[in-house]
């Protein structure tokens, strides 16, 4: 095959967090070769798709993002990388992508581009899952406020509804020992937060002998870095020493995202779930017992094989007696090779819709309710770069959104600010500061 020319790279990426930070890491190679970064919109000579496959919509915008490279140019050499490329390789064969690389063989694209080729067939690199031990890690580096940095990879729970841990293999994860030194690094770029994330971060360490709350303990003792998240993680995962060193340490930030999934126990149960619905507000009532005022969000799927009207009708009735303050509803796609796909009853599209409306209605209102039991509060915000109308925006230690007049000298610092109002639309808190307070850090 005739050797071809790099100038112009694009990138695209959907999904997860972590999926952001592999992309970060692989386009930050591209920067050190020297090759010239494009819009995705614009042409290239190579555009990396890395994929999700969380949902079937997910798979379309995946597959969509091909015939938009091929639109631009149509010589480009197409990389294609991420769940899809490693959980659904068959479909994209006749698609006219040069290369397909497996989930966690990412890094093995700093090998082709030297010598990357248009290919008449595609070329493959792909790991089985029962072979995948490396773990490979990332971070991003998009901007200078924030950082995800990778910690874990894959999942070993199989729940019913899934096919995550088919596409990212066996549950693995660096060792605090090599995390450190990231950390450190993503200092050295004047990033002020980091947010820990992977596919199940609460299984961290398993296999080094090594756990989620001995990394914190470690992580935080870095000075340069202000703030430190914790991604989704799982509610039998969460332990009580996790949630009182949040309490205790104002370096890690009083936000927790908690997959609920359901709120009926026979869903539960169908999906493979490692709780019941007690356990999971025993969890919540945990958090807001050492933490009145923290942000804690949650997962929901909508319309699960299996889910019948009476079921639905329980998770409505739960999440609403939960003090919560943001419901991240999806609705249910069947995700070929899962244990779901045998349940019944099916749930028509229509019906998927509805229900989705009304969780969203109850996440709205528990948003607004977090929202207004803040306003009147002074607490610290580190704010971002970007500009809009005349403002800047940036988050609480307890995420939530807040804006203020836009000022040069206030980028990437983290400033006191007292929660005056609502915004016009009704998400964000409109912020006023005060120069004598200000913690320019």
């Amino acid at each position: 095959m005739m050797c071809f020319s790099i100038k112009k790279v694009a990138f695209f990426t959907l999904g997860c967090k972590l999926n952001f930070a592999e992309s970060s890491t692989i386009l930050r190679y591209f920067i050190e070769k020297n090759y010239s970064l494009v819009d995705f919109k614009e042409i290239a000579d190579v555009y990396v798709i890395n994929s999700c496959s969380v949902t079937g919509n997910a798979e379309k915008k995946s597959r969509n993002a091909i015939s938009r490279a091929k639109s631009k140019n149509a010589d480009a050499v197409i990389i294609f990388t991420g769940c899809y490329a490693q959980f659904n390789q068959n479909d994209l064969l006749k698609l006219g992508i040069d290369y397909i690389i497996g989930a966690n063989d990412k890094d093995k694209i700093y090998e082709i581009i030297d010598n990357i080729e248009k290919k008449t067939n595609p070329f493959t690199i792909s790991t089985n899952r029962n072979e995948t031990k490396r773990f490979v890690p990332a971070f991003s580096q998009g901007g200078r406020t924030r950082s995800f940095l990778k910690i874990q990879d894959g999942c070993d729970y199989f729940c019913s509804y899934c096919a995550i841990p088919f596409a990212r293999g066996k549950n693995r994860s660096a060792t605090i020992e090599e995390i450190i030194p990231q950390a450190q690094h993503i200092a050295d770029f004047g990033i002020k937060e980091i947010v820990l994330t992977g596919i199940n971060i609460g299984e961290f360490g398993k296999n080094n002998d090594e756990n989620l709350f001995e990394l914190l303990k470690e992580i935080i003792k870095i000075d340069r870095i202000e703030r430190f998240r914790i991604s989704s993680i799982e509610p039998n995962l969460l332990s009580d020493e996790i949630i009182k060193l949040t309490a205790d340490n104002q370096k890690i930030m009083p936000h927790f995202h908690i997959p609920l999934q359901s709120g009926c126990d026979e869903m539960l149960r169908l999906m493979n779930r490692r709780y019941d619905t007690d356990f999971f507000k025993n969890k919540i009532e945990k958090i807001k017992s050492f933490i009145p005022n923290a942000f804690i969000g949650i997962d929901l799927i909508v319309g699960v094989n299996g889910e019948s009207d009476n079921y639905f009708q329980k998770t409505l009735d739960f999440v609403k007696s939960l003090n919560i303050s943001f419901i991240h509803q999806f609705q249910y796609s069947e995700r070929p090779g899962t244990k779901a796909l045998n349940f019944s009853p099916k749930i028509s599209p229509q019906e998927k819709q509805e229900r989705a409306d009304l969780i969203n209605e109850i996440s709205q209102k528990k948003h607004f309710e977090f929202l207004n039991n803040n306003i009147g509060k002074t607490t610290d915000v580190l704010f971002e770069s970007t500009k809009k109308t005349n403002k800047m925006f940036g988050f609480t230690d307890n995420y939530i959104k807040t804006e203020i007049d836009f000022d040069e000298k206030n980028v990437n610092k983290i400033i006191k600010v007292k929660l005056i109002e609502f915004s016009e639309n009704k998400q964000v808190l409109k912020g006023q500061t005060d120069e004598r307070v200000s913690m320019e850090r």
